[in-house]
């Protein structure tokens, strides 16, 4: 059986938590940061979890990570 290709887009935007679930960054921390307050540009730099709901559908995209 061949081994599964990883997609490389996805491989640079995920990671794996130490329980095994997938990490994320957040959105909307780009550009117009004068616009927002820097408790909540701190807030954005904090990665997020894959949600439960594409978890599965991003893990395939992922096989090895």
């Amino acid at each position: 059986m061949p081994k599964m290709k990883t997609k490389r887009s996805a491989r640079k935007r995920l990671k794996r938590t130490g329980s095994g679930k997938l990490k994320r960054a957040g959105g909307w921390k780009q550009h117009k940061l004068e616009g927002k307050g820097p408790q909540r540009r701190r807030r954005l730099r904090k990665a997020k979890l894959v949600d439960k709901a594409d978890e599965r559908r991003l893990a395939a995209l992922v096989p090895y990570l």
